[in-house]
């Protein structure tokens, strides 16, 4: 049986950095004080900082936006990568100033209140369960590759199953899973820039359209569609880096997180501008934006017009990992964490913050699982349409968790300055105008999903899910308050 954190041990982190030389004195080593082992390396961190990003929204969902946006669609990514790189710095500073994990919810809880504590962690956790249920029917599409006949249900369930039963050996196994998944991504991504380049070089493409970087101005231009069209991607754009912020909820099991966190985050430009700029640089040269379709990857389009016969299989085999390392990440290890901490904080059933003996938040994690798993049957029915509403209702939690992040920063800079809390080690530049540009950004973002009317229902969504939450809340607050009064009874 599994060992039971005490659901009052998010109080006891209120005081902060300052509270935590003391605390470690009682944690064992190798542990954190919330009782995880510290397993995660920095080779492991870094991998997880990109590899947790790079997934089914640019390996498909890019097609769709290339085909709709044009050569237009790298300004957009550049410009939401620097949105997201300050969402991260923000982390980053509060990561520094206190690593724990499932943050967002803790920080969020520490300075704006209980209940965003609340709704932060549940939101995270639907937002990724319901992108967990994607990856895992896309698995099940892309099998169909090289297995026709072979059941989509099936492979989604085997692939649930198998990263389950991992993700509940040690943090150390799923450590180096996400590692060799992101790896694969990431080798594949620089050889497909790669043999581009080479081909840009020598200006051949087997298609007889010579490839060439006036594609991306001559086809129509640069935004052939007109600038609204353009910019009515961005949503695409936004799901495609879902999963940069799971940097932070590896903080509590990361070994020296105050080196290890900084240096992960400082990576990200770089990163950024190779997989996902210079990736769409090289494929939109070396084949006009006009043969790409949705629903289509651009890479495995790419590749067969230069004439590339074994390019499909080999991108569908890197398709099929990087659903696999999503759903691994965020699906399973990032929902475990943060319906742990909802558990420990009471904001959930006392059962969740249970931990294995071997450190592993296993109830939380089946309780993921199974949700995913209902998932896998709806997918089954209407794959399709599902799909669509599925990442919509995601790039809209993930827009609402990330703009938590910023105000949460804001708060925390305000508490630093009254001297409430220790000053992070690692401060974001810019502060706090950098949070108010990422916050209008978010703004504009939400209006344009709410302008169509193929993704506006997943603002209906969220915004039930708010309210439902807030019921939730409501009736954990009265049970609270039904105890201590039970509880002042009783002692009289």
């Amino acid at each position: 049986m599994g060992k039971v954190s005490d659901p009052s041990a998010g109080d006891a982190v209120q005081a902060g950095a300052k509270a935590a030389p003391e605390g470690s004195q009682q944690v064992a080593e190798g542990e954190s004080a919330e009782g995880y082992h510290r397993g995660l390396g920095a080779r492991q961190i870094q991998m997880m900082a990109i590899g947790g990003t790079i997934g089914t929204g640019l390996f498909l969902g890019a097609g769709t936006a290339i085909s709709q946006a044009g050569p237009s669609l790298i300004l957009w990514y550049a410009v939401a990568g620097a949105v997201l790189f300050v969402v991260m710095r923000a982390l980053g500073e509060l990561l520094v100033y206190r690593p724990v994990s499932g943050s967002f919810a803790e920080y969020a809880r520490e300075f704006l209140g209980p209940f965003w504590g609340y709704a932060t962690a549940w939101t995270y956790w639907i937002m990724w369960v319901t992108t967990g249920m994607a990856e895992i029917t896309a698995a099940g599409q892309y099998v169909h590759y090289w297995a026709p006949g072979f059941a989509q249900w099936k492979t989604a369930l085997i692939s649930l199953l198998v990263l389950f039963a991992l993700n509940l050996i040690s943090v150390k196994v799923f450590g180096e899973l996400e590692f060799w998944f992101a790896l694969i991504k990431i080798v594949a991504i620089v050889g497909m820039i790669l043999v581009g380049v080479g081909v840009l070089t020598i200006g051949f493409s087997a298609a007889g359209d010579t490839a060439s970087v006036t594609h991306l101005w001559a086809d129509g231009g640069i935004a052939p569609h007109g600038v609204w069209d353009s910019t009515m991607t961005l949503q695409i754009v936004l799901f495609a880096y879902l999963g940069v912020e799971l940097v932070g909820v590896t903080a509590g099991e990361s070994k020296d997180p105050e080196k290890n966190i900084p240096r992960a985050i400082k990576s990200l430009p770089w990163r950024f501008g190779i997989f996902y700029l210079g990736a769409l640089v090289v494929i939109l040269s070396v084949v006009s934006w006009q043969e790409f379709q949705p629903g289509v990857s651009p890479f495995v389009a790419a590749f067969s017009k230069i004439g590339i016969p074994a390019a499909a299989g080999i991108v569908n085999f890197v398709v099929l990992t990087s659903a696999l390392s999503s759903c691994n990440a965020g699906g399973l290890y990032a929902t475990a964490r943060m319906l742990r901490t909802a558990g420990r904080n009471g904001h959930g059933p006392k059962v969740l913050g249970r931990l294995t003996s071997r450190n592993i938040p296993a109830v939380a994690l089946s309780v993921s699982a199974v949700t995913m798993a209902i998932g896998v049957g709806i997918n089954a029915v209407d794959p399709e349409h599902a799909f669509v509403y599925i990442t919509s209702v995601s790039t809209g939690g993930a827009i609402l968790v990330w703009s938590v992040i910023l105000v949460t920063h804001l708060r925390y800079r305000r508490a630093v300055s009254a001297g409430r809390v220790a000053a992070s080690g690692y401060r974001m530049p810019g502060a706090p105008y950098t949070n108010y540009l990422a916050l209008a950004f978010f703004a504009f973002v939400t209006v344009l999903i709410a302008s169509s009317a193929d993704s506006r229902v997943a603002l209906y969504v969220i915004a039930g899910w708010l309210v439902l939450l807030g019921l939730g809340y409501g009736l954990l607050k009265r049970q609270a308050r039904a105890r201590r009064a039970a509880g002042a009874h009783g002692s009289r």
